[in-house]
């Protein structure tokens, strides 16, 4: 099984994200770090036109409530994407708090 590092590194490479691109990093390092979220992440970003798939979000994917409110998450360090943060985190087990707080760091550099 891949690490998350591996998987982050999996994405980025697919994308040929840019090095400075923060916004993209810290979408990615969200899909990369969650099982479920990696497992559907063709569904949430098309990486040929090299965006958000937004309609995911509309019941076209099967997500747990917490995943549902990583992708919110992911989407708005991405572009800021309409989100709440406390509805973001009231949904999100203690990993996954985590995962999106490491991803806030990684957007804003902290």
């Amino acid at each position: 099984m891949k690490t998350h590092e591996q998987r982050l590194q999996e994405l980025l490479t697919k994308d040929n994200t840019h090095p400075k691109d923060m916004e993209r990093k810290s979408m990615f390092y969200i899909l990369s770090g969650n099982d479920d979220l990696y497992s559907k992440v063709n569904h949430i970003y098309d990486f040929e036109e090299k965006i958000i798939k937004t309609e995911c979000l509309e019941g076209e994917v099967d997500f747990s409530t917490s995943s549902r409110r990583l992708v919110k998450l992911a989407y708005n360090l991405y572009n800021q994407h309409p989100a709440d943060v406390s509805d973001i985190f009231y949904a999100l087990d203690k990993e996954n708090a985590a995962l999106a707080i490491e991803a806030i760091k990684l957007r804003f550099g902290i």
